[in-house]
């Protein structure tokens, strides 16, 4: 599998302030990663690296261009979609179609207009007259319309209610994402995607504390649901967090192998968020 991404001791400071630390990562052509952290991690500072909008130490690489001195062309090939509406207010949607079309030389207008056609967003409509839930699905038919190797996602889904947060994400992975596309997702809300990442990179500090694919994910980290009576031996492996549940311990470990882990109650994998808090907490003790 070829490297979309590859960061080497990627670093940023802001006055005193080091947002990105030495971080380096790669990530593959076909992957759909979760860049999870804290707020103020360094995650918009991360973003903004690989969308070319801030200088940076260090080398990054994306599709072999340098993203701060070759944007015009890496921008070809990328789009991103933020958590914040950028589409002027006074546009209509057709007009919109017309100006990327007439702009972007990979937009693919039937693309577009299908998509368009099976929501309710009329192309007469103003971009002020509509929804925020509207807006989404016109910026998602803009981006999936664009034959782009990389879509960037900065909690995009922000604001919006639970069902269209559940059908943009259904839309993305049906109709967008396939082996050659890379979709990096930055979102505190991490049950939502979990069922759809195939990279984990948590940053806390503006460093890497976990680069891991799913698979690594499953076969190196449990979840147990420990019996009052085993508490002793579960502490003694050395969980990396615990939480009381209904009648059980709930312990998250790392290393110890599944029959050992299953003499002491129900083994789990564990999810994104409990893995999250047990990371975080880990590298800052």
């Amino acid at each position: 599998m070829s490297d979309l991404i590859v960061a080497r001791g990627l670093a940023k400071n802001y006055g005193a302030t080091r947002a990105l630390d030495n971080v380096s990562f790669r990530i593959g052509a076909g992957r759909i990663v979760g860049l999870i952290g804290p707020n103020g991690a360094g995650k918009t500072t991360a973003l903004k690296a690989l969308l070319g909008l801030t200088r940076f130490d260090g080398e990054l690489s994306l599709l072999g261009l340098d993203p701060w001195r070759q944007r015009h062309r890496l921008m070809q090939d990328v789009c991103f979609i933020a958590d914040v509406a950028v589409l002027p207010r006074w546009i209509r949607v057709r007009q919109l179609i017309d100006f990327v079309a007439a702009t972007h030389p990979r937009f693919r207008r039937e693309v577009c207009e299908q998509f368009l056609g099976r929501t309710d967003v009329k192309p007469a409509s103003r971009i002020r007259e509509l929804s925020k839930g509207m807006v989404t699905q016109v910026h998602l038919a803009l981006v999936m319309a664009i034959d782009a190797k990389l879509l960037v996602l900065d909690e995009p889904t922000l604001g919006l209610d639970i069902l269209m947060r559940k059908y943009f994400y259904e839309t993305l992975l049906n109709e967008y994402y396939d082996e050659q596309r890379t979709i990096l997702v930055t979102t505190h809300q991490v049950e939502e995607v979990e069922h759809i990442l195939t990279n984990l990179l948590f940053i806390d500090h503006g460093r890497i504390v976990l680069d891991a694919a799913m698979e690594e994910v499953q076969e190196q980290y449990a979840q147990v649901a420990v019996r009052s009576e085993q508490l002793a031996a579960a502490r003694a492996l050395g969980p990396l967090a615990e939480r009381p549940g209904l009648g059980r311990t709930h312990m998250l470990f790392r290393g110890p192998a599944r029959a050992e882990l299953e003499r002491l109650g129900e083994v789990g994998v564990p999810s994104v968020a409990d893995l999250f808090v047990a990371v975080i907490q880990g590298a800052r003790a």
